[in-house]
Order: structure tokens, then sequence, then C-alpha cells
């Protein structure tokens, strides 16, 4: 009885109301903790720049593989040497990756930006995103390359949004 009633209170961290009340249990303090570190933009924008990093070297590890003449021409494919074609292999995706990398991480933490000012989550920040990444990149080259990079990129993150959603 003294258990029941003394001054050894356990709390429950794991309180589970019926389903009618409310939809989910409480969360504890370190939950809610992780979930703002994984919503946070820099986050969002480390982890695309990192998968974009990976996913471009394998494209660019592909690619090397399907056209080994990176050096212009100069040389024989058929007499190239094993060393040449590894450094080609790395060149090319040590590009990609850092191509892959950037872009990814200006699209995240464009959309990341955009969502939290807007405070909503639809299809306009992806769109929005992708106009102003496809725009910033493709104004390096001119008006009609940053132009035409906006509406393609906002084209493209606007059908990948309406698939993935």
């Amino acid at each position: 009885m003294g258990l029941l009633i003394g001054p050894n209170k356990r709390v429950k961290e794991n309180i589970v109301f019926p389903p009618g009340l409310f939809p989910h249990k409480i969360k504890t303090r370190d939950e809610l903790r992780v979930e703002a570190v994984f919503e946070s933009c820099a986050f969002k924008t480390g982890i695309s720049c990192v998968l974009g990093g990976a996913f471009g070297a394998a494209l660019g590890l592909f690619s090397a593989s399907v056209d080994p003449n990176v050096t212009g021409g100069a040389v024989d494919p058929s007499k190239m040497t094993v060393r040449q074609v590894f450094s080609d292999m790395k060149a090319k995706s040590v590009s990609y990756a850092k191509n892959f990398a950037i872009v990814g991480a200006m699209f995240a933490a464009i959309e990341c930006t955009i969502e939290s000012h807007r405070a909503k989550t639809d299809w306009k920040n992806g769109t929005m995103a992708g106009a102003l990444t496809g725009g910033l990149i493709g104004f390096r080259a001119g008006l009609k390359p940053g132009l035409l990079g906006a509406a393609g990129f906002a084209a493209f993150s606007t059908i990948i949004d309406y698939y993935l959603r």
C-alpha cells in the first residue's frame, strides 16, 4: 500500500489516450528535440548536399565508364593505361559530385526557406524553389539560359512534387 500512496511516484512517458480523444501519444522532450533537428533547414540542406554528391559521384563514374575519351582524343582509347582510365574516372566523378551536391543544397535551402516563410507545405514551394534554383544556375550563362533554366527546373520540380505527394 505504501508503494501506491507513498512519495515514490513514477511518471509514465508513454501515456496513450483513447483514439477518440487524441490520435497520437505525447512525445517526450528528446523526441521533440530530435524532430526539431531533422526538420531544420540546415539538416535538410546538409543531407541534400551529401546525397546529391553521392548520386553525382555514381553518375560520374557511370558516365566515365561509357565515354572514356576525356583526354580530348589525343590518346587512342585502346592504348590508354589503367592509371589514365582511373584518373579520368576520378576527375569526372568528382566534377559530377560537386555539381549535384551544389544543386541539391541550393534547392533544399531555397525550398526550406520558402516553406518556412509561407508556413505552408504544398506544391508551390517546390515550384518556386525550382524556378529560383534553375534561374540562378542558368544566369551564369546569360539571360536566356537563366529563364529557360528557371522554367525547366520549375516544371521538373512541379512534376516530381505531383507524383510524390
